[in-house]
């Protein structure tokens, strides 16, 4: 495996990880503030926006060849 494929796995990874404890932060916190329905909505629509961004640039990246 060269240091290039590795890095790539292991941005995935580690980002994948990163996105994982990051809903589960996202459920803690509105578990713990009572939020509701729509505060628990709210906090994952806001939230979750960023993370899905970073999704999409990487899926856009693959799907559409420099």
């Amino acid at each position: 495996m060269s240091i290039e494929q590795f890095e790539a796995v292991s941005l995935y990874v580690c980002v994948s990880g990163l996105i994982a404890y990051m809903f589960f932060i996202m459920y803690k916190l509105a578990s713990e503030s009572k939020a509701g329905k729509m505060g628990t909505f709210a906090i994952f629509l806001t939230l979750g926006l960023g993370m899905f961004a970073f999704i999409a640039k990487e899926v856009l990246t693959i799907v559409m060849p420099v």
